[in-house]
């Protein structure tokens, strides 16, 4: 079998063609690959600043949740001390109601 000159000339000109063709994929796949990768870390910069401040909301909220939750503390205790004078109050009254209903002094 006898090669023809246009048939070697088109099997090298093929495995040029393919061989560039080769190198421009690799090379629009590399800029594609590249593209996602900054898309993506732009991506997780953004997702990681929302959740810093989320993160920072939340420890304010907690901060005025606990101070309410004090200030609650502190108004059930003033309230127990007004209910507790109150109760000595009126058992001082019931014992001298008591006493001048007994006959007593």
């Amino acid at each position: 079998m006898s090669h023809s000159p246009s048939g070697s000339r088109a099997t090298a000109r093929s495995a040029g063609e393919e061989a560039f063709a080769g190198a421009a994929m690799e090379e629009v796949s590399e800029s594609q690959i590249s593209a996602l990768l900054f898309d993506m870390s732009n991506q997780v910069q953004d997702s990681l600043q929302n959740m810093l401040k989320m993160t920072s909301e939340i420890e304010q909220c907690g901060g005025e949740i606990e101070a309410e939750i004090e200030q609650a503390k502190e108004g059930v205790a003033d309230k127990c001390r007004v209910l507790e004078e109150e109760k000595e109050r009126f058992q001082k009254v019931a014992l001298a109601a008591l006493n001048i209903l007994s006959g007593g002094i």
